[in-house]
């Protein structure tokens, strides 16, 4: 077994708004090298409290664009993640439509003609 730490460091203006944002990490891809980031989604489930701790954080010069754009990512990692941890095809499937919708909405991907959609 062995053990892989994973760092984020966030810089915090005097009303401790974040100003910049840093990850490293063990493996790839940062493999020890710090990164910039200008935002990052954090969800941790406690074993004993049986829900999740949220850390959603962006940096002052993260646009509304970017987020529009990470958030529809993140969908569309989970529909993926959660379909591998559960194998329940029809509810990933769902979480995989939302998504489409999403980025359609926000021009962030073509929309499709109905005869495409699925």
């Amino acid at each position: 077994m062995r053990q892989v730490n994973i760092k984020i460091s966030v810089e915090l203006d005097d009303d401790n708004i974040p100003q910049t944002i840093n990850w490293a990490s063990d493996d790839p891809p940062s493999s020890g090298k710090e990164s910039i980031a200008k935002a990052f989604f954090l969800s941790i489930f406690d074993k004993d409290e049986l829900e999740t701790l949220k850390i959603d954080l962006w940096s002052t010069d993260f646009e509304v664009g970017e987020m529009n754009r990470m958030t529809y990512y993140t969908l569309k990692g989970l529909a993926d993640t959660y379909f591998r941890a559960t194998n329940n095809n029809e509810m990933a499937n769902d979480i995989a439509r939302f998504t489409q919708y999403f980025g359609e909405e926000l021009g962030l991907i073509p929309k499709q003609s109905p005869e495409n959609q699925t």
